[in-house]
């Protein structure tokens, strides 16, 4: 407890780095198995979980993004199917 630490997101892709070191506990990343990062519970805190709780907060709405995406795609694909049916 009172570490520096340089808090990094969790999110893939995401590699901002923060303005300036915070003192806070670390997150210890154990492994990572696939596209599943394992994280050891002892070290959770409640900051920590209201970090993880953000993170799966913005990965649902990524994916409800991504959802509304292929229903558009799908609407557009088939009003195509649609006019080449009448050719």
């Amino acid at each position: 407890m009172g570490e520096k630490t340089r808090r990094t997101s969790l999110i893939r892709g995401d590699h901002r780095q923060q303005e300036e070191e915070e003192e806070g506990d670390v997150v210890e990343i154990v492994t990572t198995t696939g596209d599943c990062d394992v994280v050891d519970p002892g070290h959770f805190t409640s900051e920590s979980t209201q970090i993880l709780i953000g993170e799966i907060m913005g990965c649902n709405r990524d994916l409800e993004n991504i959802q509304k995406n292929i229903n558009d795609v799908q609407k557009k694909m088939k009003n195509i199917f649609d006019v080449l049916g009448r050719v």
